[in-house]
């Protein structure tokens, strides 16, 4: 096997391009080698595991590196899937400098020998990206891609994708990029997106690149001895790596407890009195209130819709990688997961399948994170609800419907999604007083200077820096609202428990080392359950770098929080978050624990004071736990 990282450096601005070798024995894989080349370069770094191509399922995402313009530090975003294709130019990583000095397509293709086709070719955005927000036509991002693929597909002998940004990776910081598996050379429904971070915007707006096209003849020495892999797993868990696969994606394949499956499906039977909507005021309900919400409007309803429309006809696919978890949720063009369709549904005030598709597809062809978007139209409604701001500051027409007392579900739901939708164009178009060109924590401040209103104090969000944001996982948990150097990821713990705080940091800091190995080594979470243990045990066996690749982890993950510029949190909305979250744990869920007991009583005596401590105990627990490695 080889033992160097081959990158691909790419200057947008010439054209100009040449091959690096990095040895194993300084960089292991797209993480730390992007992190590396971020910060001596301001690069933009996309590129796969040691594993890609190889018979362990789940190792082919392609794995996106670079300083984020949403979350103003280091960030990892990965596409399920895109890596297997990538895999076939036999490198590991391009690695992009520079900007084109007009939105430029970049073609990549490798048809024999050691020469990488390297291309630059402008392209009319203006003429592609309108329509299709509200519409079945494939606009925005999606028309994009569809362009790429159809003007270069030609050209490739083998399997060729290709990833894309939308008009929000221009207007905002917040873009994401979107790719797909194809068929018969076309983009399927299927879409994989690098959405956190907003590392669409850094590739359009920093490198002038609106679209990559990729593909490749070349059959390296991949991992394919499955008696080898077998082997493996019989002696780490008494299974066959597909037994243990299989048992291990139990939840995104078909869980029986719950008779769904998917993270949308298994979630939503689950989350009870946990549930999130109307930008998060479900919080200060009772919890009688929230079981009565999940049940009419979710389990009756928005789930059932879901069950009976995609669980029972058996609608679901991979992301483009042969893997038994067959993740991919659909009906029709709509492709369904929890979190987007948690921030564009009810969190928004949607509990209606037809109504959170239409939100969820504008929000996708205009090519936003569509998680942060969920959070920031919330946070709007909210504003427009509660009359703090106009729909002429928005540039919209209607305020949300969002009355719980007479909720027509149906109804209701699908005037929420209208005003959603209203609300991306103004957000692409810069109607009312929006300008998110810089974030919405900027242009709030601009808002409480022109208006004398503090509408921050309404969005639930994590800060890091002057103008760093992102918008949190979609549980109600201490830990998503923790100061970790990378937030919005799951590089943090988020399960439901009570952890006294500084214990909750070192926790985090530990879910961060594991999550960075996954991703280290290209492997989707979704196969966590054996991929923590085996991933350094398979570079250890095929590399004899086992040691070398743990370390490698802490010391990256002590780089990465050396930046750590995390900012104690600026809304009113985080402490209730933190505050309920604790009062739920003892009066729901009856924990007894001392220390829970004591937290909260200093909440209820202070609780800017408490919330301060809360949040500094944290930090203390996650630097303590990363500082070993600086």
């Amino acid at each position: 096997m080889d033992a160097t990282q081959k990158v691909l450096c790419i200057d947008a601005a010439t054209g100009f391009y040449r091959l690096r070798r990095y040895s194993l024995d300084q960089y292991f894989g797209p993480v730390d080698l992007g992190l590396h080349l971020s910060g001596r370069t301001q690069s933009l770094n996309f590129g796969t595991g040691l594993f890609a191509g190889s018979i362990l399922p789940g190792s082919n995402r392609l794995v996106f590196t670079g300083f984020s313009p949403c979350w103003r530090g280091f960030y990892i975003s990965s596409m399920g899937g895109a890596g297997l294709v990538f895999d076939n130019l036999g490198i590991n990583m391009v690695s992009l400098v520079g900007k084109a000095a007009r939105p430029s397509i970049l073609y990549l293709n490798r048809l024999h020998g050691e020469e990488i086709e390297v291309e630059l070719e402008s392209v009319e955005l203006a003429e592609l990206w309108p329509g299709g927000l509200a519409a079945k036509e494939r606009g925005g991002s999606y028309a994009l891609l569809d362009h790429a693929l159809a003007k270069y597909g030609k050209r490739y002998m083998a399997d060729y994708r290709a990833f894309a940004v939308g008009p929000a990776s221009l207007a905002s910081d917040f873009g994401g990029i979107v790719s797909a598996p194809l068929k018969d050379g076309k983009a399927t429904d299927i879409d994989t997106w690098a959405g956190r971070g907003g590392l669409g915007s850094k590739m359009l707006q920093e490198h002038g690149i609106a679209a990559v096209v990729y593909g490749g003849t070349v059959i390296d020495e991949d991992f394919r001895d499955r008696s080898v892999a077998d082997k493996w797993f019989e002696e780490k868990y008494k299974q066959k790596l597909a037994v243990k696969d299989f048992e291990a994606t139990t939840k995104y394949r078909f869980d029986p407890k719950f008779e769904t499956g998917g993270t949308l499906g298994v979630n939503y039977a689950s989350v009870g009195g946990r549930i999130l909507a109307f930008n998060y005021r479900s919080l200060s309900w009772t919890e009688a209130e929230r079981l009565a919400l999940h049940k009419n409007f979710v389990l009756d309803h928005y789930l059932k819709q879901f069950n009976e429309e995609t669980m029972a006809t058996k609608s679901q696919a991979t992301c483009g990688e042969p893997c038994s978890a067959v993740c991919k949720k659909f009906r029709g063009e709509f492709k369904k997961d929890y979190e987007p369709y948690q921030a564009l549904g009810p969190l928004c005030g949607i509990f209606d399948q037809r109504a959170a598709e239409r939100l969820n597809r504008a929000a996708d062809s205009a090519g936003f994170d569509a998680i942060s978007l969920g959070g920031v139209l919330a946070w709007l409604m909210d504003c427009l609800d509660r009359g703090e701001l106009s729909p002429e500051d928005l540039g919209v027409a209607k305020k949300p419907r969002w009355r719980l007392e007479g909720f027509e579900i149906v109804a209701d739901s699908s005037h929420n999604a209208d005003l959603g939708i209203e609300l991306i164009d103004s957000i692409l178009g810069k109607r009312g007083n929006i300008d998110f060109s810089e974030g919405p924590r900027k242009w709030a401040r601009r808002i409480r200077r022109e208006k004398g209103i503090r509408i921050l104090d309404r969005f639930v969000a994590t800060a890091n820096g002057r103008k760093g944001w992102m918008v949190p996982n979609q549980y109600w948990t201490a830990g998503v609202l923790a100061p970790m150097a990378i937030m919005g990821k799951y590089y943090m713990h988020y399960g439901p428990e009570f952890i006294a705080p500084r214990e909750l940091g070192r926790t985090c800091a530990e879910r961060f080392k594991k999550e960075l190995a996954m991703d280290n080594a290209g492997l989707c979470r979704f196969h966590r359950a054996w991929g923590e243990e085996m991933m350094p045990e398979a570079i250890g066996l095929v590399y004899g770098k086992k040691a070398e690749y743990q370390a490698a982890i802490a010391v990256a993950a002590s780089r990465i929080n050396s930046r750590n510029a995390a900012v104690y949190w600026e809304s009113q909305a985080n402490i209730d978050f933190i505050r309920s979250f604790l009062i739920r744990r003892r009066d729901v869920e009856k924990d007894t624990n001392p220390e829970l007991a004591r937290w909260i009583a200093a909440f209820d005596a202070d609780p800017k004071e408490a919330s301060l401590s809360f949040w500094f105990e944290m930090r203390k627990g996650i630097d303590e736990s990363l500082r070993d490695f600086l």
